[in-house]
């Protein structure tokens, strides 16, 4: 009992390190949602060459109409950008490096608050998913003592439970803020397309795992509970037919010395009936002497 117990212990605290690992990792990195945003082609100058639009040499000249030919998409730059729950990132089409804006003041006015609720709600997740790590961690310690266990167990599956549901709940909420962001958000920054990243995946990894953890939990509580049930219904039913045999052996016993009893107390008693023998060494009567005194006392 003890061996399956703990491995079914090690295998929830495996569950929730990962639940812990990848939720951490999701909420600080910015690949919850990845694609691309179209920009207008900047002006060529001596500096920029390429991916620009050149409007030829008389471009300075204020009386001089200037034309350019770029006419579609011909007239657009494509930058990568990925946006997480804090920062939105942008490909910067001027240098290397990027531009990093936070993603509470692209959402919309009326969006701000459900977006505040899934970041309070992520963080609540992973602190909760901390302190269920922390209870089967103790339960790890204390797997001699089963009352203890059990105990510890019963709080880390609720933690974990209650860690799941939140994170689901900020997970959905963060989604429905990004797709009205991606509508009604900056023109400069609605994207071109997009998709889910990594990071996104991770999150939604990380509560799998969670609820993993909690099942595995519940069933190693419930597990436990029936398997100490049996033992305890075991042993007082062999307690009790111990008991019955001690009685049984004693009161038969205690009848064996009464009858033992009664036979010493009366050695002369027999059953009505039967007939007792003439004991050796008894006198025996002899008939003509009694013949013979009868004659002379009639004389």
């Amino acid at each position: 009992m003890k061996t399956t117990r703990k491995c079914r212990a090690l295998i929830s605290v495996g569950l929730n390190f990962l639940a812990l690992f990848f939720s951490i990792t999701a909420f600080i990195t910015t690949y919850w949602c990845v694609g691309t945003q179209r920009v207008p082609k900047p002006k060529c100058s001596k500096l920029r060459t390429h991916q620009c639009i050149d409007y030829g040499v008389n471009e300075t000249d204020p009386n001089k109409v200037v034309y350019s030919w770029e006419t579609g998409d011909d007239r657009f730059l494509f930058r990568q950008f990925h946006t997480g729950i804090w920062f939105s990132c942008e490909e910067n089409i001027n240098d290397e490096r990027e531009e990093c804006r936070s993603f509470i003041d692209l959402a919309p006015a009326s969006e701000k608050g459900i977006l505040w609720l899934s970041l309070v709600s992520e963080m609540l997740y992973i602190i909760l998913l901390m302190v269920g790590f922390s209870l089967m961690c103790l339960e790890l310690v204390h797997s001699s003592n089963i009352i203890d266990g059990l105990k510890l167990n019963a709080f880390a599956a609720i933690f974990t439970v209650l860690s799941g549901l939140l994170g689901m709940v900020a997970h959905m909420m963060y989604t429905q803020v990004f797709q009205a962001t991606v509508s009604l958000g900056p023109a400069d920054w609605r994207p071109y397309n997009w998709d889910y990243g990594w990071s996104f995946c991770m999150a939604w990894g990380s509560f799998t795992c969670c609820m993993g953890a909690s099942v595995t939990t519940l069933n190693s509580y419930t597990k436990t509970v029936i398997e100490f049930r049996h033992k305890r219904k075991t042993f007082e039913q062999s307690l009790r037919e111990e008991q019955a045999r001690e009685a049984f052996g004693y009161f038969r016993e205690r009848g064996l010395r009464s009858i033992s009893k009664d036979v010493d107390d009366y050695p002369g008693q027999t059953p009505k009936g039967s007939r007792r023998s003439p004991a050796h060494g008894s006198p025996s009567l002899d008939l003509s002497d009694t013949t013979g005194s009868l004659g002379e006392e009639q004389c």
